[in-house]
């Protein structure tokens, strides 16, 4: 590894400023008031024959003295970062076109947000961004949507044949059931005989394709199956503009997962301008990251924050307790402070990352827990269990209470995941139903069934308008959350699906099979793009795999060993070993530029580069 890339592994941590004195907070000193002193002063020195003046000046350095004391007090040396990262130092380059379009984006997005619209647009002409083009899309769109919820058919028919709409079966499908659904609901069968024919072309799942050939004779849509739910004409046109909005939120996403912005010319001195203050901020996040690079790293956008990443190679702590295997484990929200863990003692563990030391023990489940995982903030964690239910648990609670108890499911649960807008959560188990829950109330929304045996694995696409599930039936399925179709299906795996994870920008799926492998797949084109090996999944265990800073992928195997591969290579960058049984997963953190691994040897292990250790390729 090249000296530019290898890190120091001294770590460090941010300045704590300790703004207690004696129990008493920094903003509590008694203070004199001006008045006071100045009464008291003004009676005794004048007495003394001292002038105004020498009264005044006396008092301002009386009370000067008395601040600097309380200041002194509230604070406590820690001492100097030794290693400084200066933001004069070049790190990166303000002549890079890509920094200079992240800039625009910023200012445009802020002008956007505060509904500063012609200031937007004169930068839009500015930086010679064709936006015309943009704002006809967008009143199309708002067309679009205004015509489904009046129930034009006839506008929504010719819209719907611009090319961003017509290469979306799933949405078509949805707008010719819609029609469908309500021609039969004023009972206009002729009407509603005329969409059988592009409805079956686009049909996904027979059975309601058959119940919608039933509706033909019937009196009402409830009368289907399929349909007995149906909400009416009104709550349906919005579900369809719910689906549409999604379905747009996805397109705007390029490969990269952020949003296109063209090439931007002129606008020098406002680039220039938050371009020097964006410098600070950069050098800050850059000097507390775990591990310090040796000269000033190159920054290559400003949309997301600085994180140091460097291969771990050794174990940085063994965290002990659990009676059990431990089946699960995760990084508690986006900071990954504390990690929590699932095992088949049935309890929950709270551990704080740093100290790896064990700060709260959850339990109420009857069986062992088969997965966890937490929202963004790290306010709430849910677990599966072999209980059959689901239970989310409130963390900023101290004694980390049970919020709701999930039910439902007819046996084991064995995934559950919350939703990127931290309101849902999704589970998946052995009664190869999904259901997908309101974390706020606890109640069921809705159930999406196809799965032939049991579901080991559900997760949400990053926008959160997806639902991905992998199954002992050897397929992985994607479903729309609007409308609970299964928009796609793939086969190609030769053994149990274990697990399936996307990437940030969610163009690429990982999915791991009992068929000895995992596999990387394009999601725009349902191809499989890259196949890892050299790691061991064949048996009765839910071994699983996962993304690491959109380069790597790290995975867990049967041998005992933590696999890291090359995401574009598909080459074994790196075999962790220390546990010693089965590791079912590992865990990457960002934030901490950690790796936490879980084991049948009732352990966990946290992960971290150790410069005497060399790599182990």
């Amino acid at each position: 590894m090249s000296e530019e890339v290898k890190a120091s592994n001294s770590e460090l941590s941010p300045i704590k400023i300790n703004a207690k004195n004696n129990g008493k907070n920094f903003e509590d000193f008694d203070y004199p008031s001006r008045s006071e002193n100045a009464s008291e002063a003004d009676q005794e020195n004048t007495e003394n024959g001292d002038s105004h003046e020498e009264l005044e000046e006396l008092d301002d350095k009386s009370r000067r003295r008395k601040t600097l004391a309380a200041s002194a007090t509230a604070h406590h040396h820690v001492g100097a970062h030794l290693k400084c990262i200066r933001p004069t130092e070049d790190i990166f380059n303000p002549e890079d076109p890509k920094i200079r379009e992240d800039i625009i984006f910023m200012i445009t997005q802020y002008l956007s947000d505060e509904g500063y619209n012609t200031s937007k647009m004169t930068i839009y002409d500015e930086a010679n961004v064709k936006w015309h083009e943009k704002e006809e899309r967008v009143a199309e769109f708002k067309r679009l949507k205004k015509a489904i919820l009046d129930g034009d058919w006839a506008e929504v028919d010719k819209l719907s044949a611009k090319p961003l709409i017509k290469n979306h079966k799933s949405f078509l499908y949805a707008v010719y059931k819609q029609q469908y659904l309500e021609y039969i609901e004023h009972q206009e069968t002729q009407k509603a005989s005329c969409k059988m024919k592009p409805l079956e072309h686009l049909q996904t799942t027979p059975n309601e394709f058959k119940d919608l050939c039933y509706l033909l004779t019937a009196k009402a849509v409830h009368d289907a199956p399929s349909f007995k739910n149906w909400e009416g004409v009104g709550p349906a046109r919005e579900k369809l503009v719910e689906q549409f909005q999604n379905m747009l939120n996805f397109e705007n996403t390029d490969k990269d997962g952020t949003h296109q912005v063209q090439e931007f010319f002129g606008l020098t001195n406002l680039l220039d301008f938050f371009l020097g203050v964006s410098s600070s901020p950069v050098a800050y996040q850059i000097e507390f990251s775990r591990y310090h690079p040796r000269i000033a790293p190159r920054v290559n956008t400003l949309l997301q924050d600085y994180t140091s990443f460097v291969i771990p190679n050794a174990v940085r702590a063994t965290l002990t307790g659990h009676r059990g295997n431990v089946k699960c484990v995760e990084f508690v929200g986006e900071e990954g402070r504390e990690i929590v863990s699932g095992s088949s003692d049935n309890t929950i563990r709270i551990w704080e990352t740093e100290s790896a030391k064990v700060i709260g023990i959850l339990e109420g489940h009857e069986s062992r827990i088969w997965d966890v995982s937490s929202n963004k903030n790290g306010s709430m964690v849910s677990s599966a269990s072999g209980d059959g239910t689901i239970k989310l648990w409130d963390m900023k609670a101290s004694k980390h209470s049970c919020i709701f108890s999930l039910v439902g499911h007819s046996g084991d649960v064995y995934s559950v995941k919350v939703h990127p807008g931290d309101n849902h959560v999704v589970s998946g188990g052995y009664d190869k139903i999904i259901r997908f829950y309101d974390a706020s109330t606890g109640q069921l929304v809705k159930m999406f069934t196809g799965h032939q045996l049991s579901v080991s694995k559900t997760i949400f696409n990053p926008l959160g308008n997806l639902i991905i599930s992998g199954s002992k039936d050897n397929t992985i399925k994607f479903w729309d959350i609007v409308s609970g179709l299964c928009v796609r299906t793939i086969s190609s795996h030769l053994g149990e699906v274990t697990s399936v994870e996307m990437n940030t920008s969610g163009t690429l799926l990982l999915s791991s099979s009992k068929d000895n492998s995992n596999r990387l797949w394009d999601v725009r084109m349902g191809r499989p793009i890259k196949r890892l090996k050299g790691h061991q999944n064949t048996s009765k265990n839910f071994i699983r795999a996962g993304f690491v800073n959109d380069s790597l992928i790290v995975g867990g195997s049967e041998d005992g060993i933590v696999y890291i591969w090359d995401q574009d290579t598909g080459e074994v960058l790196q075999k962790l070993r220390g546990h010693t049984g089965i590791v079912y997963n590992a865990i990457w953190s960002q934030k901490q530029s950690l790796f936490v691994s879980c084991s049948d040897d009732k352990t966990l292990k946290t992960w971290w580069y150790d410069e005497s250790v060399p790599l182990e390729l």
